[in-house]
Parts: structure tokens; sequence; C-alpha cells
């Protein structure tokens, strides 16, 4: 069996008397594009900046390419390409020459052509200062040294954060080509149509744990389809079947949810009532999201992870810089 790319085992860290992370585990398999779900809070970026040895948890252990991500942080950063949530910039560079610093560009003809590919695909004006750039420009100058570098591992954290839609949709065409020559990506987003699209597994944090973790036809598993259908006949037997929720009828039309595993025993029920169409729905990543989060308790106070960039710059054990901008102490991390 191949080593994972990241695991991590009963991950703690605390910031004062809150917990953003409280016994969190993950694997990330070689060539997997894997989810990482969860809103704002959550402890994602926490979690990132412990795998990328930005911060030391309290406990637990984290390894990343088969080596320790707080010991060996440096030998990591030189294999991993980086977007951080929150992109900030060296205002008196240029685009281009913020690529060309983090990526470490230095005449590599193919590299450059990829340099320049990217900057035409994500319309990026490599030419203005980077105190001039919006969002989601700022956004575009680390995605495109992060996509341009040859990595083993891309960390991506809410990488689409500031963009319009078509740039969501370059973005997701580049992720895919990673994907396509089997390099693993690790995509921390609280978008979950994103998620759904790109992601081979998908793995849901709530409150520093990790809730749910595999594929989403694992996931889909555990929750219930919805049921659709046209009929003139009565429910009849459907509403005393075990697995069947929510059943209404009305005009000729038939709804109601049932557990994935009675769906067989559902159909064959279905096929005695003369049904005229018939719909079955899996569970959407959304509703397995809801699962947990629908009724979440508030959680006043927090502040660790919600991507304002202060939440973890206290307590012991940060490797965060100040001066340069993002988490890492520069704006974006790539291999060179």
């Amino acid at each position: 069996m191949d080593t994972p790319v990241i695991e991590a085992r009963g991950l703690v860290k605390t910031f004062g008397p809150t917990a953003a992370l409280d016994g969190f585990d993950l694997t990330v398999a070689p060539g997997q594009v894997a989810g990482f779900l969860g809103p704002n809070g959550s402890g994602k970026s926490t979690a990132i900046r412990v795998l990328l040895g930005l911060l030391r948890a309290d406990s637990g252990t984290a390894t990343v390419l088969g080596l320790d991500a707080w010991a060996d942080a440096v030998a990591i950063h030189r294999r991993t390409a980086y977007v951080p949530g929150d992109t900030n910039l060296w205002p008196n560079l240029t685009g281009g020459e913020i690529v060309d610093l983090l990526t470490g560009i230095r005449g590599g003809r193919r590299r450059r052509r990829r340099r320049d590919e990217l900057i035409e695909r994500f319309e990026l004006d490599p030419t203005k200062k980077a105190r001039s750039y919006s969002k989601g420009n700022r956004q575009k100058v680390a995605l495109v040294a992060a996509l341009g570098a040859e990595a083993e591992l891309y960390v991506l954290d809410e990488p689409t954060s500031g963009l319009d839609p078509l740039m969501e949709a370059v973005f997701t065409d580049e992720v895919r080509r990673l994907s396509e020559q089997g390099s693993t990506v690790l995509l921390s987003s609280h978008i979950l149509a994103e998620v759904e699209k790109l992601c081979d597994t998908v793995t849901i944090i709530r409150a520093g744990r990790d809730v749910e973790s595999g594929t989403l036809a694992q996931l889909r598993h555990l929750t219930r389809s919805a049921v659709t259908a046209t009929t003139s006949a009565a429910p009849g037997r459907l509403r005393d079947l075990p697995g069947v929720h929510h059943l209404e009828h009305d005009d000729g039309r038939l709804s109601f949810d049932v557990d994935d595993a009675r769906v067989p025993e559902v159909l064959r029920a279905l096929a005695d009532l003369r049904v005229q169409n018939l719909t079955v729905t899996p569970p959407s990543l959304e509703e397995l999201f809801l699962r947990h989060y629908g009724d979440r308790p508030g959680r006043g106070g927090t502040g660790h992870d919600s991507g304002d960039g202060n939440g973890d710059r206290t307590g012991s054990g940060d490797r965060t810089g100040s001066g340069t901008g993002d988490d890492a102490g520069r704006p974006a991390a790539a291999p060179r």
C-alpha cells in the first residue's frame, strides 16, 4: 500500500481556551484530489498551517510526503505549492516579479512558458504593482505561482476567494489537469459545488474534529436519497416500509426520502403503483454538509480560523512571519 502523502492523527492545537483542533485526523493518498470542507471557524486553516509546519501542534502527529510536518518543514516546502486563504503581496513589486520570486524561475523555458500560459488564462496583468491589485487579482498571483510550480503536493486554502465565475472555471480546469498528471491536491473550501466537482474524497471538519471522511459515494451511502414519482395510485404499503421518511402524496405526485440501503425494496413497491415517472436523487454534498452544520451551535468568540489573519498569530509554536504578508511569512509557497 502506498504511503499517504498526508497523514495526521489526533492533532490538537489550542489558543488560550479555544481548541482550534481537537483530535483531528486526515489521510490523503497519492494522486488524490482531497476536499477539506467546513465553514470559517471550523479549523481548516489551522490544520493546514500545522501540516505545513507554520504552527506546532500541542499534541498528535502529522507527516507530509513522509516527513515530519514540524521538524522537516523546510524540506516539505521545497516539494509543495501553497495558496493561502488570504493572500497579501509585496506592494512595490509587480505581479510578474512576485510570481518569479515565489517560483524561483531563472530562465527555464518550459517553466516560463507555463507561467505565461497561466497568466494569460487567469487574465492577470503582470506589469502592475501589487498595491494596485484587487483581492481577486492578488489571488490570481498566488494561483499562477502555485499552479506553475512543479510540486508533488498542492495545498490550496480557499483558492477561489475573490475570483469571478469565469476565473473559477479556469481554476477548475487547472485542478483537473493536475489530477490527470497524478499530482496530489488538498483543496480546502466552504464552496460545496467546487468540492463536489473536483474532489475524489471529502473530509468534513467541525469544531476542530473530522466528522465525516470518505469518497462522495461512501458518504452518500450514509444518508438518504430523495424520490419523486408520478402515479394515480395511493401510496399503499409504501407508508409502512422501513427506511421511508417524510412521504407526501398530492394530486398524483409522490415524494419521500429513503435510506439508501432500502432503495431496492422501495423500487419493488413502486412497481406495483403503476408509476409513470420516477426520479431518485442521491444526496448532494450540501445535504451531507448540513447534516453536521444544520444545527450548528453558536461558537462566539473563537476567531481562530476566520481568515482575517489574526486568529493563529498567538500562542507558542507559531512560525508565521510578520512583515511580508500571509500566514507563511510570505505571500505564497512554491518549490524552488
